[in-house]
């Protein structure tokens, strides 16, 4: 069995990467054909000086900084009939967004790509990973990709989701992110997101875990620190910090409010990274009670967890395999 001391909870950045979705005019500007549905949460979260933050932030902290637009031309929609495959792509169509080598598709003056950046092939639906960008991020040696930009509910996710299930590490920045409207937003913000990534912060929370030149091995989660969840929910105060041993994980003890004396104890690899003396773990604060996190792990609780060896199992589904195995 593998065991955790204190994780390192920085961003690496020989081992991150920034993935601005759709930065462009269409979206993020007054004169953009979208700009009616998207300007309430471009406007509340102050997107493009969020997204100029994050990519001047990242490059400063030698972070690769990657650009997924979108762009058609007339071959997208009399050849391949994009303007039939989902609704988004029907609304695009309609309303002539993005369209290549117009303003709206042109990347918002204030997000500019610079030297040494990495522009992505245009994606056409709302999968940014159906792009060169896995190759890219493999000849980086990614495996924490964080994500910005538009739309939440769309590209943000679907590209996020793909990520996590093709094995990176995946954040989402709440404040660098906007959608075609608000109730989008808060439902991707608050529901989606906590669960299918690592973490959702904010931009400063990321840039904070950033440092030029080698990352630091200390410290790791400190007793003091404040524990919130992938939702960035305030879970509880860090008491103790206890390390592995032989065949038993190591965790936290976490204090929840001062008056009912309610203790957590909170795995160390469910620690994701730590911004100041905030850190942050990959399950969101309103699931938290629904974990077995009540008493302190034993080697046999661990075990259990693990599951069954394969070797073990005679068929994956108990009484059925699958079709062709």
């Amino acid at each position: 069995m593998a065991t955790h001391s204190n994780p390192n909870t920085s961003f690496d950045p020989t081992r991150t990467a920034v993935l601005v979705i759709d930065p462009v005019n269409d979206f993020l500007h007054e004169d953009g054909a979208a700009w009616e549905m998207t300007k309430s949460t471009v406007k509340k979260n102050d997107v493009v000086a969020q997204l100029a933050r994050l990519t001047q932030g990242a490059r400063e902290a030698g972070v690769p900084v990657l650009f997924g637009p979108m762009a058609y031309t007339a071959e997208d929609y009399a050849n391949e009939g994009l303007q039939r495959r989902s609704g988004i792509n029907r609304l695009m169509f309609e309303n002539r967004m993005f369209l290549a080598g117009s303003f709206g598709a042109d990347f918002h003056s204030d997000i500019q790509p610079q030297p040494g950046d990495i522009i992505l092939a245009p994606h056409k639906g709302t999968d940014v990973l159906q792009t060169d960008l896995r190759e890219h991020l493999d000849r980086l040696g990614t495996t924490h990709l964080v994500i910005a930009g538009m739309t939440a509910n769309l590209c943000v996710e679907s590209t996020g989701r793909h990520a996590t299930e093709l094995g990176y590490d995946v954040t989402f920045l709440s404040d660098a992110i906007g959608a075609e409207s608000l109730p989008a937003y808060e439902a991707s913000i608050h529901l989606n997101f906590p669960l299918i990534a690592n973490a959702v912060l904010e931009v400063d929370e990321f840039l904070g875990s950033l440092a030029p030149g080698p990352i630091p091995t200390e410290p790791g989660v400190q007793p003091g620190d404040t524990v919130y969840g992938s939702d960035r929910g305030q879970v509880g105060t860090v008491e103790e910090v206890v390390a592995a041993t032989e065949g038993v994980p190591g965790y936290l003890v976490v204090q929840r409010g001062a008056i009912f004396d309610k203790h957590l104890f909170v795995p160390l690899d469910a620690v994701t990274h730590r911004s100041g003396t905030s850190t942050f773990i990959n399950i969101p604060k309103l699931v938290v009670s629904k974990l077995p996190w009540d008493e302190p792990p034993t080697a046999e609780t661990a075990a259990v967890k693990l599951g069954t060896p394969a070797a073990e199992v005679a068929a994956l589904y108990r009484t059925h395999a699958p079709t062709g195995g």
